[in-house]
């Protein structure tokens, strides 16, 4: 097997990784792929939380069989770099869920990369992912969509939306449709902006104090993220585990 040549930030889709992240990576990393086959009709959740440590490269390889659904929902909050890629390949009726976090400050850079191949008809994804950072942290979303020309009436949505919280923090995301058959419904957004201060000023006024008001703030906008989750003492635990980061904030 030959393997992988480390990547640079004028690959496409390490366009905006962390260079230093990237001279310390190492080609044995880049080949590391975890695989999972589903069997047709067969249903797979999975929560995944990459703290301090767990940082580095996290590759995922994900095959639906027909009818199949996996659902993966992840918090990145490492403090050097750190990276979930997923690659998905949809058989006819599957579906795949995500729901994502990268939530932290430093000089840190955290990014989900996704590649869904909807390769048959009648598939189904949805992808909503939460980005909060502050300091020089940096979050980052690159999400491909490829529908096959075969793939008719598949349904995939991506919603990506970052908050800043400081100045010098950055977010950055690049959605991407790629489709080639015409009995489709593809939609993706992407917004990134500050706390609500028309909020922040509506709990002052109610003796809210600031930080407390933050934190609720930034729970509701990262609760998007575990909507589809229909465990709800597994969705608080994901959202308590990206909170306690931003409670750890200097």
């Amino acid at each position: 097997m030959t393997l992988a040549t480390l990547p640079t930030t004028r690959d496409e889709a390490w366009r905006y990784a962390s260079s230093k992240g990237l001279a310390a990576l190492t080609p044995e990393a880049l080949d590391n792929w975890k695989e999972i086959e589903l069997a047709a009709g067969e249903t797979r959740r999975h929560a995944l939380v990459l703290g301090d440590q767990h940082a580095g490269v996290h590759r995922v390889r994900l095959t639906l069989g027909e009818g199949a659904r996996a659902e993966l929902f992840a918090v990145l909050t490492g403090g050097e770099y750190t990276r979930l890629e997923v690659e998905v390949r949809l058989a006819r009726g599957a579906h795949f869920e995500l729901g994502g976090v990268t939530l932290g400050g430093s000089e840190s850079t955290r990014e989900i990369v996704t590649r869904l191949d909807h390769a048959e008809p009648e598939a189904t994804s949805n992808q909503v992912v939460r980005s909060v950072h502050w300091g020089k942290g940096t979050g980052n979303f690159l999400g491909t969509i490829e529908v096959a020309r075969d793939a008719q009436k598949t349904d995939a949505a991506q919603s990506f939306k970052g908050l800043l919280l400081e100045k010098g923090a950055s977010v950055n995301a690049v959605p991407q449709l790629e489709i080639f058959a015409d009995d489709v419904k593809c939609a993706h957004g992407a917004t990134v902006g500050q706390l609500d201060e028309t909020a922040r000023y509506y709990m002052a006024a109610r003796g809210i104090p600031p930080e407390l008001s933050r934190r609720l703030l930034v729970q509701a906008f990262l609760g998007d993220a575990f909507v589809a989750l229909d465990d709800e003492s597994e969705s608080e635990r994901l959202l308590e585990l990206a909170l306690a980061k931003l409670d750890s904030r200097p």
